[in-house]
């Protein structure tokens, strides 16, 4: 059992003002792991005031200062890879393989965001015109659950290496793996107040960075209705923000697709980190002439898709990280049961045997509309919902009829015609014949997905305003 009374503020661990307990839950067998005493808005703005201090300093810092100190985050990180990864099993569910894989992005996003820096020009001039690249000030960094080391280590890295000093305030869902990150983040020795955290809900300690006037920028992860609210309630302080709010993010297999290698590989994306990722790819768009194959390819290549303990690498699909999410996925499978969506594989319960923990049986539906409410809400669990077209317009036509624009994927043998499908589709990213990554790429997306990038010099850049210097 862990118990957890301190956030990080000004260099140090300091006593929770906050007395509101949290515990943390095993989702894998209900099991209470650990116990947080959460922060409140005065533990919000003594973070903020050791930020504003630090701002001072921090701004003025060199291009190799900051690339310093981002190498060391780095080490500190990189070097408890194997403790992150344990934690995030244990305390949100997440499987072995995808945990270790966002744990090793999390360290690596330090590196990153150090090439990125020295690839951006922080100054221009042009006759007496000079233009500098600033930092905007105190940023705010607030975080989701489903992979609680990647957000912070992102948002801070992109956030440091502009110049700027932080106040994270990650879920109160993820504290345990918060903490091992927080031990690292002291060994790095970074200057006081540069980098502070502070768990807490988001109606009090988010709401706290989102209003106050010492800070200048929110960046968000999480659900559309509370970047609404930042959006809202920011403007009156004028805070930039980027907001990454999630996605319903079309996989289109084309005619010529071969299905014995796209049909896994789909399986692969949807159901990608339990379902619980912004990316996943729950909408599989398939030819209607090829309907009947896709089912009998579905079919076949579930059983490999298993579910359980997610401390076991074989299992592909672990827990909902909580009973509410467990219960929010079991109402849209009987939505679509009742919409009328053909039920292939999955539906309601637990998988057999897997009733202790908060366990979903991956669900496959087929018919289904794109007018239907699984088509149309993000579930955040391991719910496909396979959809059919007539041809390649109406295909990207269905693609692009959502809400929401942050991924989406094509498949198909003509590459060339792969890629025209893609640059017509609304999202920030789209992925040909996989799903893949590029550190250096943008990552936000159009519509309800959010406002802003991150990733890359563009994360780095949100971080920034241009400041002109004219003579006469």
């Amino acid at each position: 059992m862990k118990n957890i009374t301190t956030h990080y503020i000004d260099g140090a661990f300091v006593e929770s003002h906050g007395r509101e307990v949290v515990e943390s839950i095993n989702p894998n067998n209900k099991a209470v792991i650990g116990r947080t005493l959460l922060g409140d808005e005065e533990d919000a703005r003594h973070a903020i005031a050791a930020a504003k201090r630090a701002f001072l300093t921090f701004a003025r810092s060199t291009k190799e200062e900051r690339s310093k100190i981002l190498r060391r985050l780095h080490e500190v990180v990189a070097a408890r890879t194997d403790d992150l990864t344990r934690v995030m099993v244990e305390e949100y569910g997440g499987t072995t393989q995808f945990s270790a894989l966002i744990v090793k992005m999390a360290a690596d996003a330090f590196l990153h965001a150090e090439k990125a820096l020295q690839e951006i020009p922080l100054e221009k001039a042009w006759g007496k015109t000079s233009v500098t690249f600033v930092p905007v000030g105190v940023a705010g960094l607030i975080t989701a659950w489903n992979s609680n080391a990647l957000f912070i280590c992102l948002k801070t890295a992109s956030a440091l290496a502009a110049g700027c000093t932080v106040v994270v305030k990650p879920s109160e869902m993820s504290a345990l793996q918060t903490q091992v990150l927080l031990e690292c983040f002291h060994e790095a020795t970074l200057p006081k107040g540069v980098l502070n955290v502070v768990i807490g809900l988001g109606q009090t300690v988010g709401a706290e960075l989102v209003r106050n006037p010492d800070v200048a920028k929110i960046s968000f992860t999480g659900s559309v209705g509370v970047g609404q609210q930042i959006m809202r309630d920011g403007a009156a302080t004028m805070k930039r923000v980027t907001l990454e709010l999630g996605g319903k993010s079309p996989n289109v297999l084309l005619d010529d697709v071969d299905l014995s290698k796209a049909i896994p590989t789909a399986l692969a994306i949807g159901f990608l980190n339990s379902g619980q990722a912004c990316a996943a790819g729950t909408r599989l768009l398939v030819p209607a002439s090829r309907l009947d194959e896709v089912k009998r390819a579905i079919t076949a290549a579930m059983p490999s898709i298993q579910v359980g303990d997610p401390a076991d690498p074989k299992n592909a699909v672990g827990p909902m990280v909580s009973a509410k999410q467990f219960e929010r996925v079991q109402s849209y499978i009987r939505k679509g049961i009742e919409e009328g969506a053909e039920l292939l594989a999955g539906g309601e319960g637990h998988p057999k045997g897997l009733e202790r923990g908060h366990f979903v049986r991956p669900t496959v539906f087929l018919n289904v509309k794109n007018d239907m409410t699984i088509a149309r809400e993000e579930i955040f669990g391991p719910v496909l919902s396979v959809i059919a077209y007539q041809d390649e317009e109406d295909a990207i036509k269905i693609a692009n009829e959502t809400n929401y624009g942050l991924h989406a994927f094509v498949s198909g043998a003509d590459v060339k015609r792969a890629r025209r499908v893609a640059s017509r589709i609304q999202a920030g990213r789209v992925a040909i014949n996989g799903m893949f990554d590029d550190p250096q790429a943008p990552w936000g997306g159009f519509k309800l997905s959010g406002v802003g990038r991150e990733f890359g010099t563009y994360g780095i850049e949100a971080f920034l305003e241009p400041k002109a210097i004219l003579e006469g």
